[in-house]
């Protein structure tokens, strides 16, 4: 077995994986890509340079992490299969600037990883996407942007604006943290095993200061989990039905006008600086 052969040709992912008599985990979400166009997609949208530090999570067999290497300063992979330690160890053995870590990403002290700010680039697996993101976005860590594979609606949800199907609470806390923006459409065809959805990758530049600065960010959120809890319902609707809020139906449509917005508006409609405003204002009323 040549394991410095590259990974993203896909006889040498099956030679490797059968060298090792490798099962895919299921409740890891364990899919391998094997397209180099999808391969440099990633590297040239994730902007990497030989001055960045990289952190990937869930690498896998090594297939992206060898690139990153090549074009990184400094890789630190996270990888919370033990199974794949001893193939990670062999397939990136040529390369001094990686540091590999059996660990669960979301209970990793990210702050400890690099003295450098991070580039964060990973191929993620569905099933848990969301709290990766979000624990990265709320861990603390110098990001500096985030170039992830994920599930094709879940990208979709991620960019999308007010009043569209896609709209919802990841769409505005990925908007207060970071701009998204599609880098590519992955085919299932791209990947070991294939799995059943599309895929895109997308790049979420972290800002520099959030866009708005509500009084309590803790509370403005739980205003934004409580008005998409019930699509349907108009939002006045949605925070009265939700036990940890107590305003009146009265203060709700009062603050409601004073904002412009009709008593019959649903959450979907609300940009992330009108429910700062209406944050800030229903506070005052406590």
């Amino acid at each position: 077995m040549d394991y410095s052969a590259k990974l993203i040709e896909p006889q040498n992912t099956i030679a490797l994986i059968k060298a090792h008599d490798f099962s895919f985990k299921k409740r890891f979400g364990q899919n391998f890509l094997i397209d180099s166009h999808v391969l440099d997609k990633i590297i040239r949208g994730a902007e990497i340079g030989k001055e960045d530090a990289v952190l990937e999570i869930g690498p896998g067999i090594g297939t992206l992490t060898q690139a990153l290497c090549e074009a990184a300063g400094e890789v630190t992979a996270v990888e919370i299969d033990r199974d794949l330690i001893p193939i990670l160890e062999k397939t990136l053995a040529a390369y001094d600037n990686v540091r590999i870590i059996n660990e669960d990403i979301l209970k990793l002290d990210l702050s400890a990883i690099s003295e450098k700010p991070l580039k964060v680039v990973a191929n993620l697996p569905y099933y848990i996407t969301t709290p990766i993101i979000m624990g990265l976005f709320e861990s603390g860590a110098p990001l500096l942007s985030i170039t992830v594979m994920v599930q094709k609606e879940v990208a979709d949800r991620m960019q999308a604006t007010p009043g569209g199907k896609d709209y919802g609470a990841l769409s505005l806390a990925v908007q207060y943290y970071a701009e998204a923006e599609i880098i590519a459409n992955v085919p299932p065809n791209c990947f070991i095993p294939r799995p059943g959805v599309g895929s895109a990758v997308i790049r979420l530049t972290k800002h520099t200061a959030p866009p708005v600065q509500p009084k309590d960010e803790k509370f403005m959120f739980r205003l934004i989990r409580a008005a998409f809890a019930q699509r349907r319902k108009t939002l006045v609707n949605t925070l009265r039905n939700d036990s940890s809020l107590s305003y009146s139906r009265e203060q709700l449509e009062t603050v409601l006008a004073a904002m412009g917005l009709p008593a019959a508006v649903r959450g979907e409609r609300l940009s992330l600086a009108e429910f700062a405003e209406l944050s800030d204002r229903l506070m005052a009323l406590s």
